[in-house]
């Protein structure tokens, strides 16, 4: 069965409701055989990669970078997967509360060293939540879940 890694770091609640709307579509119904795995930045390892298929990846835009927590996310997994998840399909969703650039680009940095396969463009919230942007999470979600149905 095809496992989606959700990555994440969630310090706070607008972060935290990203991942619940995420995760929910993620988790469909219509969306069958894809194992959801869920890893808080800082206990997610390197086994966590490489046994996946895909992932997810979520961080707030800290002081114009990733959060420290995502950060130590590729520090441990970077070298041991490097060769291992070339091409393997991401996406990414960051929060800031007044620009999420330099989290997006120092995100897809690693992931361009890695060799991931962006699926999409991020999806990147200044601010708070409102319904259309707990639909994006979702449709985020899902659309990186249905992408592994067939793998």
């Amino acid at each position: 069965m095809p496992t989606l890694l959700v990555v994440h770091h969630t310090p706070s609640p607008t972060t935290q409701a990203m991942l619940e709307a995420v995760l929910t579509g993620a988790r469909d119904d219509a969306i069958e055989g894809v194992d959801v795995v869920v890893r808080p930045a800082l206990a997610a390892t390197a086994v966590d990669v490489l046994a996946a298929d895909g992932y997810l990846l979520g961080t707030p835009a800290n002081i114009g970078y990733m959060s420290g927590a995502l950060k130590h996310f590729f520090d441990g997994v970077y070298y041991p997967c490097l060769e291992a998840t070339v091409n393997r399909p991401y996406a990414l969703y960051v929060h800031g509360g007044s620009d999420t650039t330099g989290a997006v680009r120092s995100v897809e940095t690693i992931t361009t060293g890695l060799r991931w396969k962006r699926l999409r463009e991020p999806l990147t919230v200044v601010g708070g939540l409102d319904a259309a942007t707990r639909e994006a999470c979702w449709e985020l979600g899902a659309t990186v879940a249905a992408s592994l149905m067939d793998t």
